[in-house]
């Protein structure tokens, strides 16, 4: 039978669970996103920077369009200059249409050694996808064909789920999901079919609700970012943190906003213990860790 989010999640205190370790020193995971989408032309834009004139959605909506196409022909390149010379290799949340598309992007992020998780097969909320179980299967396929490795990990579009979604992922194969960022540590949800790992993804250091939706400055996204940090920094003396950071190449990887994701990095790494690691790697931890075979 079908569970809501509740059913699905019990309650648990973070301060109820046992401490989990993390190995040698480290104090802080640092779990980097990188979402790449595909805006086809022929829906209306996942989001606008640039509202229409009348008031009402036309299409085709070219501005808004190209404002993801820059993100894909430049903003991309910004962000992979940064995370080769960081020697960081991020969680890549991609449409698998990206594969077909933008096989150039894709491609550079497989050679880079980034790991691939699936981010629907294009950029369009769960809910209005027709067959979502044949979605699934399709972007786990094409993804697997392009890498030659099934991914282990699920973000939906917007964080978009349904009741059903859960279910459908366990049966094909998805391990974690970052669909339900409620909390700081790893944590597992009932499936129809075994468990399901949810790793604490974040909607707060995200790009778009702080840059696009609440329209702040991406000085403060500094700010946010280093203030989160320095927190978890203080906490992890009692019990080990994640830290995800969430970033877009339309919106990030801007000219202007570029440098103050540099810096977010630049406070990070002066402190010792802190190890950046990729989603697949923060799923291996905790399986072991839960278990006391981690060290």
């Amino acid at each position: 039978m079908t569970m809501i989010p509740r059913e699905r999640a019990e309650y648990s205190a973070i301060v109820d669970r046992p401490v989990l370790k993390l190995p040698g020193s480290a104090k802080v995971i640092v779990w980097t996103i990188v979402n790449l989408e595909v805006w086809d032309i022929a829906r209306p834009m996942a989001r606008q920077v640039l509202p229409p004139p009348t008031g009402v959605v036309l299409q085709p909506d070219v501005p808004n369009w190209a404002w993801h196409e820059y993100g894909m022909r430049v903003g991309f390149w910004r962000f992979k200059k940064l995370y080769d010379t960081l020697g960081i290799k991020p969680t890549l949340s991609i449409n698998a249409r990206v594969t077909v598309d933008y096989p150039r992007v894709a491609s550079a992020c497989l050679e880079a050694g980034w790991e691939f998780m699936g981010h629907a097969y294009e950029q369009m909320p769960i809910h209005k996808v027709d067959d979502q179980k044949g979605m699934i299967e399709r972007s786990l396929d094409t993804l697997e064909k392009f890498t030659g490795k099934r991914p282990v990990g699920w973000l939906g579009p917007g964080l978009t789920q349904t009741n059903e979604t859960p279910d459908l992922l366990t049966a094909a194969g998805i391990k974690y999901i970052g669909d339900m960022p409620y909390d700081d540590e790893p944590t597992e949800i009932k499936t129809a079919n075994g468990p399901l790992v949810t790793l604490p993804y974040t909607v707060e250091n995200n790009d778009i609700p702080m840059m696009i939706v609440q329209h702040h400055e991406a000085a403060y996204w500094t700010q946010k970012c280093t203030d989160t940090f320095d927190r978890y920094y203080q906490e992890a003396a009692e019990r080990p943190k994640i830290m995800a950071i969430a970033v877009h190449p339309y919106i990030s990887g801007q000219p202007f906003r570029i440098k103050y994701l540099e810096q977010v990095y630049e406070h990070i790494n002066r402190h010792s213990g802190v190890v950046h690691w990729n989603g697949e790697q923060i799923l291996d931890w905790y399986t072991k860790a839960k278990t006391g075979r981690a060290g």
